[in-house]
């Protein structure tokens, strides 16, 4: 562990020193200006990713009106969409890799705008029940996208913009979050639930329109699977195969899930945080406003530090660090008095966990030939959201039974992700730099 440590300080001075041009090959505005389809998905993902948010905030809220508050009832909106999530990555994963991701990726958005439509027209939202039906249903079609998105990056971007593409998708999807989080709360406070969600409805229909304008993407046809349903699983089992006899990429493809042990509790914790805490003049909006720091720092973090992920001393460590520190400060938001002062513990815990997602995702990009990075995407969503679903729900009991108080729980979880950092450190990190 001591030259762990020193190598993360000798790495730190020696890279601090090096001129920006040569750590950062190629600057955000730069990419922005010179990769013209690059620049399409990034504004599509940023009109959709506000539409999420804002129903992902709309569903807790609703779940907590019809269930008098109940921890439980809350939670279950995070563990389904998570539950549903994970088993479905896998096959979608292996459509990224067998049909269209252009195709996927509008399917996906325009599918959102039918289903959400639908149940407002319909007036279906009116029990715990239909609030969990319309978070699965809305799932299936967010599910098509990820693994879409992440297998459709490297073939719009070459090798020296793929960490700085990866690092602005992290800050679109992260400034999206505190946007879409922050209107989602202030519109639900002023003009309600439903009329916040039928304004939802239309960054859905924006999106699917801009994502069918980007090009191509990928796969070749020569990359394309053949056959039915059985082939289709039998290339789900081959693409868990190659990431197994791979350990380059097996070691990474369970990073995200180490943060989530932990991070899947603290999202819905933050819910209970804003209930109690008050920030703003109704919940809504103090959950918008801790939902802001949230997502406002998971993007500055993976921006600020992009010198860090680029080191090759820092990167074998870099992973568990930053989940460590993540949980380091939720540990902190555990035991300080709740007053604005929290936001700022948030905003740095959540940029720690964005370093992790963006060099984890980069890395694996990085180590996975195209005709498996769907199903290596796939699987390492699958691992994300089961965990994170996992953890929110075990969170939910602790609070709906009273086992331990809300303080303790946001501990647990943070001394979870602790755990986790050291064993990333311990264990793998090693063998991380022997690959160096």
């Amino acid at each position: 562990m001591l030259k762990t440590h020193s190598n993360w300080v000798d790495a730190l001075d020696d890279n601090l020193l090096l001129p920006a041009c040569i750590v950062a090959n190629i600057g955000y505005l730069e990419l922005l200006q010179r990769n013209r389809p690059f620049r399409r998905l990034f504004a599509a993902n940023m009109i959709s990713f506000i539409g999420d948010w804002f129903t992902i905030i709309s569903m807790f809220l609703v779940a907590g009106e019809v269930s008098d508050g109940s921890p439980l009832a809350i939670a279950g909106v995070m563990a389904v969409r998570s539950l549903t999530h994970a088993p479905l990555e896998p096959l979608t994963g292996m459509f990224a890799d067998r049909y269209s991701r252009r195709g996927l990726m509008v399917l996906a958005n325009g599918s959102s705008f039918v289903v959400l439509t639908t149940f407002l027209a319909f007036d279906l939202l009116g029990s715990l029940w239909s609030v969990y039906a319309l978070t699965s249903t809305l799932v299936f079609a967010r599910v098509l996208f990820d693994p879409a998105e992440t297998a459709y990056l490297p073939n719009i971007c070459d090798e020296e913009e793929l960490l700085t593409a990866n690092a602005m998708g992290s800050a679109g999807w992260s400034a999206s979050l505190g946007i879409g989080a922050g209107l989602g709360g202030l519109t639900i406070s002023q003009l309600g639930i439903e009329m916040a969600l039928w304004i939802d409805t239309l960054t859905f229909l924006i999106s699917a329109l801009m994502f069918a304008s980007l090009p191509f993407g990928g796969p070749s046809k020569e990359e394309r699977g053949e056959g039915g349903i059985l082939t289709g699983l039998v290339e789900i089992v081959d693409g868990w195969k190659h990431i197994r006899s791979n350990p380059p990429i097996r070691r990474v493809v369970f990073a995200k899930a180490m943060w989530a042990a932990g991070g899947g509790a603290q999202v819905f914790l933050l819910i209970l945080i804003g209930m109690e805490a008050g920030f703003g003049s109704v919940a809504a909006g103090s959950i918008g406003i801790l939902y802001m720091a949230r997502g406002f720092g998971s993007g500055t973090g993976p921006v600020v530090g992009r010198r860090l992920m680029r080191s090759d001393k820092l990167r074998p460590s870099l992973l568990g660090w930053s989940i460590l520190i993540a949980g380091a400060f939720y540990l902190a938001i555990s035991a300080v008095e709740w007053t604005w002062a929290i936001l700022v513990l948030v905003f740095i815990s959540h940029g720690s966990s964005g370093i992790n997602w963006v060099l984890s995702t980069t890395l694996l990009q990085e180590r996975t030939a195209d005709e498996w990075r769907g199903r290596v995407a796939g699987t390492d969503y699958f691992l994300l959201t089961g965990m994170m679903g996992f953890s929110a729900l075990g969170a939910g009991l602790v609070m709906e039974y009273d086992v331990l108080s809300l303080r303790e729980t946001i501990a647990v979880t943070a001394l979870i992700q602790v755990v986790m950092g050291l064993i990333w450190l311990a264990l793998v990190a090693p063998s991380e730099r022997s690959m160096g």
